[in-house]
C-alpha cells in the first residue's frame, strides 16, 4: 500500500514540474512592443505583461508600420503591435490568452483585440465593455475571417488581473 501512494506521490510530483516548466517557458518569452512613446493605455498594457511575467522590450516608434510587417489587417488594428514567440499580438490582448497561445502553438499569424475596449488589460477604469480575443489565422486576415479565441463578456471575466 505504501509503495503504491509513494509512486502516485513521485508522479503527481514530476507532473507538477512539467506542468512548471511549461508555464514558466510561456511567461519567461520577450516581447517587443511597437507603441507610441506617448500613449499612456499601452504603457499600461506592457504593465500588466510585466505583471504576469513576461519580458518586454519598448519600440517608442508607433505601431502601423510594425502591424503591417507582421501581417495584421488595418481592420484588426489598435493602439499598439507586439511579436512574441513567432506571433503577432495586437492591442489590449490580456497576458493569459497569449500564454495560451505560446502554449498551444496554433497554426496562426497570432491574436488581436480591434480598437481599445474599456476593461481591457491598459484600457481598466470605471467602464466594462464586453470584447473578443480574435485568432488570426493567416496575413491580412479581416476581422470577419478571424475566430474567436477568448470572450470576456461580463464583469467577472472582464475584470480579472
Amino acid at each position: 500500500m505504501r509503495t503504491m501512494n509513494y509512486k502516485i506521490f513521485m508522479k503527481s510530483i514530476v507532473a507538477g514540474a512539467l506542468a512548471s516548466m511549461v508555464f514558466s517557458a510561456s511567461a519567461s518569452e520577450t516581447v517587443e512592443v511597437y507603441k507610441s512613446p506617448t500613449c499612456g493605455c499601452c504603457s499600461k498594457w506592457v504593465d500588466h505583461l510585466k505583471d504576469h511575467g513576461f519580458k518586454v522590450n519598448e519600440h517608442d516608434v508607433g505601431n502601423k508600420e510594425a502591424r503591417a510587417r507582421a501581417g495584421i489587417s488595418p481592420s484588426l488594428g489598435s493602439c499598439h503591435t507586439a511579436l512574441v514567440g513567432g506571433y503577432a499580438i495586437e492591442g489590449h490582448v490580456p497576458a493569459r490568452d497569449i500564454k495560451r497561445l505560446l502554449r498551444e502553438q496554433p497554426k496562426a499569424v497570432g491574436l488581436a483585440v480591434p480598437d481599445m475596449p474599456h476593461g481591457s488589460p491598459g484600457m481598466e477604469g470605471k467602464r466594462n465593455d464586453p470584447y473578443d480575443v480574435l485568432l488570426v489565422k493567416q496575413k491580412g486576415d479581416q476581422r470577419r475571417d478571424a475566430s474567436i479565441y477568448s470572450s470576456y463578456n461580463t464583469p467577472e471575466q472582464i475584470r480579472f488581473k
